[in-house]
């Protein structure tokens, strides 16, 4: 039996028409958000190295991920530096600071990205060791937590805000530094910011 041809060719274009709407809008979103994201990681990893140059000036060793000659060309190392032109920040997932300190056990600022129903979310943390725990079956292990300094999708993202909230973090762990005091940055993150998840390691 032939089909009806004008009836078919009307639906299927109206299905077309519909699923190219749906194809623009979802691809224009995601082009957004992949563009957000590589802004806020420039911006981040810059903001990271910068702080790392500072703590070394005061012989605190942070180790930094990206490292350093994945985004920056040297004249003298490490202060006088430049971005790379070429790097595609949009494809840093994640970013992190560490204390290399003996006494401080890998304190850091950590940020990755994660999504939920189709929006890329931005997440820092301030991660620490709150000290270790016997387990019979695995022996001694590190437990650590985690703090969530900022939280929010990547087109939501505050420049202003997010630095006011490094900045909080910075001095008061540059301070706890040059007290010889890890209590400092420790009691400060655990009253201003909420705890996020405990782990062992």
């Amino acid at each position: 039996m032939a089909k009806p041809e004008g009836k078919a060719d009307d639906w299927f274009a109206q299905l077309d028409e519909e699923l190219e709407k749906k194809t623009v809008q979802i691809t224009d979103n995601f082009v957004e958000q992949t563009q957000q994201k590589g802004l806020i990681n420039r911006a981040l990893i810059e903001d990271f190295f910068r702080i790392w140059i500072r703590f070394n000036k005061i012989n605190v060793h942070f180790t930094m991920v990206p490292e350093a000659s994945a985004f920056a060309t040297f004249v003298v190392y490490p202060e006088q530096w430049s971005m790379k032109p070429d790097v595609d920040f949009s494809v840093v997932d994640n970013a992190s600071l560490t204390d290399r300190t003996q006494t401080r056990v890998g304190d850091s600022v950590k940020a990755w990205y994660y999504s939920v129903d189709s929006q890329t979310h931005f997440r820092m943390v301030f991660e620490f060791c709150e000290g270790e725990h016997y387990y019979k079956y695995a022996g001694w292990k590190r437990i650590f937590s985690q703090y969530v300094l900022l939280d929010v999708p990547v087109t939501k993202f505050e420049e202003k805000k997010y630095h006011e909230m490094l900045a909080d973090v910075v001095k008061n762990w540059y301070e706890s530094h040059l007290r010889r005091d890890r209590e400092v940055i420790l009691k400060h993150i655990r009253e201003k910011y909420e705890k996020g998840e405990t782990f062992t390691q």
